[in-house]
């Protein structure tokens, strides 16, 4: 895959300039992140997540971290199952409401039996109260990008996810190249917290990494509420 990152040349402007492959990243129409100003309040299923705890296997891709999942089990939205594959960071958050962005956000994605894309963002917010799930993660997160490496520790990733499970959800892509479209986004409403220090530390080995906003287009955002 071609070379990519936040900035400059290689940057989100010129991502579909660099390969053919990444052609969706300025012709699609679906894209991701997006800045939730209006939604549609309507009649959504509930999010059950079935996770459990399972051993830590963690890598740097170069662009953040990234923690393979693929046993911690499953997130079921009204009758369909979606398998937890992995989950990332991405600073600031890439998902903005009404023009905010948050500190950091968590993507947790999921897969069904048809290969569809289902990810869950939950936004982290600096307060007093620093996550412990993440300060185990920030403890073993390989500072140089390489293979996988796996931990002798449990790590239960329901300590990411805030009590109220109320989410936005629309259509949209891959926030990353190649841009691909037919994602199910899911951001929850509720964020929980990153104590200061936990920032500092993340940001000390990968700096901003969050796409710009793209366009709605045509599309809308139902509310669960």
């Amino acid at each position: 895959m071609a070379d990519w990152s936040y900035e400059g040349k290689t940057g989100p402007a010129y991502w579909d300039c660099l390969s053919e492959e990444f052609a969706l990243c300025s012709s699609g129409k679906y894209q991701s992140p997006i800045n939730i100003t209006e939604t549609t309040k309507t009649d959504l299923p509930l999010l059950e997540f079935g996770y459990r705890p399972i051993p830590l296997t963690i890598k740097n891709n170069r662009y953040t971290f990234q923690v393979i999942a693929e046993t911690a089990g499953a997130l079921k939205i009204g009758d369909e199952d979606y398998q937890l594959l992995q989950f990332h960071a991405h600073t600031p958050s890439e998902e903005g409401v009404d023009g905010k962005r948050l500190d950091m956000v968590i993507h947790l994605v999921h897969q069904n039996i048809h290969g569809k894309l289902a990810v869950v963002a939950v936004l982290l917010e600096k307060g007093e109260i620093a996550n412990p799930l993440i300060e185990t993660l920030w403890k073993m997160m390989p500072k140089t990008p390489g293979e996988p490496q796996q931990h002798d520790v449990q790590i239960d990733i329901s300590q990411l996810l805030p009590e109220d499970r109320n989410y936005f959800t629309y259509e949209g892509s891959l926030t990353t190249p190649p841009c691909s479209e037919g994602v199910k986004w899911i951001i929850l409403k509720q964020s929980i917290s990153i104590s200061a220090e936990q920032l500092t530390q993340y940001h000390a080995i990968y700096s901003d990494n969050a796409r710009p906003f793209q366009p709605l287009n045509e599309r809308k955002v139902f509310s669960s509420n």
